[in-house]
């Protein structure tokens, strides 16, 4: 089984893919994770990328595929993956589509979080973070004993500059302008099933199995 998440900053993806992961027992691979493994463990691949990180440049798309496409050839993959976030534009879903060909694969499912813009701006606004410690909150989902005191040092806890709504808003067009097309190349295809992306954790797990059918 082999499933493609997509939707915008804050859907949820990265929740509920770890939850089908330990359901279906099958990988999720996020690009940022396989870019940062590849960093950490200076592959060639990962001496390329941190290349153009260090001169503040995008990725290349035909490097993060690379990347991508090397780690679906793993064992662990065998049985399927979730690809968490990617692709992000439709030049990446045309690339994994040709490569899946060539190995006689193919995705089975799209599942697509569909969640207002406010919405979406409300959770992502709404993280806080302790200078000392590091713990994370949330002022609705996961709110301190008090506010703006962290439970478990006592320390500040502030907003970060990416959580703030002029940073969010920026992310959402960039989703919009880049990413939004893919929804349309897997509705031509036919693999495309939206979700709705409000409700607890498990309606929303169970409305995914359901589209996974």
């Amino acid at each position: 089984m082999n499933i493609v998440l997509i939707g915008p900053p804050g859907a949820g993806k990265g929740t509920q893919s770890k939850l089908l992961s330990e359901r279906f027992s099958i990988p999720q691979i996020s690009t940022g994770d396989i870019l940062r493994a590849n960093v950490r463990e200076k592959t060639p691949m990962g001496l390329r990328a941190k290349d153009y990180m260090e001169r503040g440049i995008l990725v290349p798309d035909e490097l993060v595929v690379e990347m991508v496409v090397d780690r679906l050839s793993q064992d662990d993959c065998a049985r399927g993956f979730i690809l968490d976030g990617f692709p992000r534009n439709v030049k990446q879903a045309e690339a994994l589509e040709e490569t899946l060909d060539k190995s006689g694969k193919k995705i089975d499912a799209v599942i697509g979080f569909e969640v207002e813009r406010r919405e979406l701006v409300r959770r992502l606004s709404g993280r806080r973070v302790c200078r000392k410690c590091g713990a994370t909150y949330h002022i609705i989902f996961n709110p301190p004993i008090n506010i703006d005191v962290c439970d478990r040092c006592g320390d500040e806890l502030y907003q970060r500059d990416d959580d703030k709504e002029e940073t969010i808003e920026a992310r959402l067009k960039v989703y919009e302008e880049e990413t939004l097309p893919v929804v349309e190349y897997y509705k031509k295809r036919g693999l495309y099933k939206g979700v709705n992306g409000i409700g607890s954790v498990d309606e929303i797990n169970e409305a995914i199995v359901k589209a996974i059918g």
